[in-house]
């Protein structure tokens, strides 16, 4: 496997410009909506790399090496001598679809030596727990689904994702990886606190909520909130996400974010599942730990690595924890870093939700307010 990580700045174009001894299979690219949009950085990729597979997002930001960029576009190409790739893309017209989609992709995907698969969804029209439940069901639970939903920013205007072609709405695509010599390595971890009492979720419908021991879930999220929050519904719920879990499996713990909220209904409307019965606390961040999450990520997804040197890790980080930290965001880049090694060229972006397996079941599902890493590399023949 090759590796060469890329960027593109308004005032330089692509760097470096002379790629074309790569000849990548594989370039995955991540930009924000206002540089990717028209799909002229598409088509650049597209006469550069004529034979590569293009698969790309919009985002929160971009991670590239060491740093977060919003301006540059960063892009890292590859290519696998001994690893099959196939490409899966479908329509998602809205949460409700998300399943069928989901067991659309897996259906074009599945096969018996397939190995991994990374996913980039639409981060607005998409419920991701069913999303990742449909692929799953089709691919079986043995096989590693990666990735994150696309994002917008604190806009939540339009997400944007494209395979092969330019992003557009709506959109969900996946590769997969075929044979016995690619590795994908993995790892998911938080660093929230938890506050406030626990309360029952007692009336929701997907990833709607309604409502918390019997109360309209909007009225009583607001209580926590001061003033400037409320108002700025529903971007600054990224700072206070919920966490959820089964009471009967309370160590199953997954964390959600609000994409939306309906005033006149009093709900609020998550990335993934908040099933009925289940039991919700709300979150905030603490510095310190949302950095070691980061490394804590980072290192179980270096198992991947099997001692390889040039391999890729893929960074998907929750755009909450970007706003929530600010400057700081940089501390937990630099924490997965230094647990992944210099070796390991690095590149992600700041999503609506991140996919990975759970670090205590090993089911792939969708999380929020996570840092998922993601290495992908090929054993030396």
């Amino acid at each position: 496997m090759h590796v060469e990580t890329l960027s593109w700045s308004h005032r330089e174009g692509w760097r470096p410009r002379n790629t074309s001894q790569l000849k990548p299979n594989l370039v995955l690219y991540f930009g924000v909506r206002e540089r990717l949009a028209d799909g002229v950085r598409y088509r650049e990729l597209r006469s550069m790399f004529p034979d590569a597979c293009l698969m790309g997002c919009t985002t929160g930001g971009q991670i590239h090496n060491d740093e977060i960029v919003d301006d540059e576009i960063g892009a890292v190409a590859m290519r696998f001598d001994a690893t099959k790739l196939r490409v899966a893309c479908e329509r998602v017209d809205n949460a409700d679809a998300s399943r069928r989609c989901g067991e659309a992709i897996g259906q074009k995907l599945m096969a018996d030596d397939l190995a991994g698969v990374f996913v980039l969804s639409d981060g607005l029209n998409v419920n991701g727990s069913e999303l990742v439940a449909g692929i799953n069901g089709k691919v079986g639970a043995k096989v590693s689904i990666t990735g994150g939903l696309a994002g917008d920013g604190s806009a939540f205007r339009e997400t944007l994702v494209g395979i092969d072609c330019p992003p557009q709405s709506h959109a969900v695509a996946a590769i997969g990886f075929y044979g016995s010599a690619v590795r994908i390595g993995h790892g998911s971890a938080g660093g929230w606190d938890v506050f406030g009492p626990r309360r029952r979720i007692t009336r929701s419908k997907g990833n709607v909520l309604f409502e918390l021991d019997g109360e309209p879930a909007l009225d009583l999220y607001e209580r926590y909130l001061g003033e400037d929050e409320v108002k700025g519904l529903p971007g600054t719920a990224l700072l206070f996400p919920l966490q959820i879990y089964n009471p009967s499996r309370p160590d199953h713990q997954v964390v959600r974010t609000v994409l939306a909220v309906d005033r006149s209904a009093k709900s609020m409307t998550f990335a993934g599942d908040v099933p009925e019965g289940w039991v919700a606390q709300l979150m905030r961040g603490n510095f310190d730990r949302l950095a070691a999450g980061a490394a804590d990520a980072a290192q179980q997804a270096r198992t991947g690595l099997m001692q390889e040197k040039n391999g890729v890790a893929i960074l998907v980080s929750c755009i909450g924890r970007r706003l929530l930290m600010g400057q700081r965001a940089m501390e937990e880049v630099e924490a997965a870093a230094s647990a992944l090694g210099s070796q390991v060229a690095r590149l992600g972006f700041y999503s609506y939700g991140e996919i990975s397996p759970h670090a205590t079941s090993g089911i792939c599902e969708l999380h929020n307010q996570t840092m998922t890493v993601t290495t992908i590399t090929e054993a030396a023949a």
